[in-house]
């Protein structure tokens, strides 16, 4: 399953040098990266937070939560050093922006929240076929009172990729079944 902005190849060069990101200049993500990032140019938990809420990229939604933002660093986090650098930054703006641009398609009341036959289709529109039951679980798990805010939707969004690729690494017949020991179950989902 192709999953919107995932795995995006990220641009050659680094980040202010001349013609990085579009032609003749410095690309226009860099200054929110680059006012949270410091001399180490990576970005935290917090700082990842402080950018985003600065950039405005939640639009009138609620800001990141601290839990939300550790999990998109997570997601694209290939070093495992709880940090992300300004490619990975460049890509989780891409992603961002598919995920705001799915929930505003089914936020159809304008709430600024979605049911679960909204989250239903929104999922369905990544390739998602989830049961009923299993649409229960994300609602009660992200939810509140029934509906499940920006935010929360993009928590859901990255634990269920990270989710399904760990299945499917260990569905080796593709068959919708998969053998692990209990240990490696735990250790892997509490790290997504």
């Amino acid at each position: 399953m192709a999953y919107p902005g995932y795995g995006a190849q990220p641009q050659q060069g680094y980040p202010g040098a001349p013609g990085y990101g579009q032609p003749g200049g410095q690309d226009p993500l860099y200054g929110y990266f680059a006012s949270v990032a410091g001399q180490d140019q990576q970005i935290d938990p917090k700082e990842l937070q402080r950018c985003l809420t600065s950039s405005g990229i939640a639009g009138n939604y609620q800001p990141f939560s601290l839990e939300t933002c550790t999990l998109m660093i997570n997601m694209l986090d290939r070093d495992h050093s709880g940090q992300m650098g300004f490619t990975e930054f460049k890509e989780l703006w891409g992603v961002l922006n598919q995920w705001k641009t799915t929930f505003m398609t089914y936020d159809r009341d304008r709430s600024g929240q979605i049911e679960p036959h909204e989250l239903t289709a929104a999922l369905a529109a990544f390739g998602y076929r989830l049961s009923p039951n299993a649409i229960n679980a994300l609602v009660r798990r992200y939810g509140v009172n029934g509906r499940i805010q920006f935010d929360a939707f993009v928590g859901c969004a990255v634990r269920l990729r990270a989710l399904t690729d760990f299945f499917r690494r260990k569905d080796t017949q593709q068959n919708g079944n998969a053998m692990m020991q209990y240990d490696e179950f735990i250790t892997s989902t509490m790290s997504m």
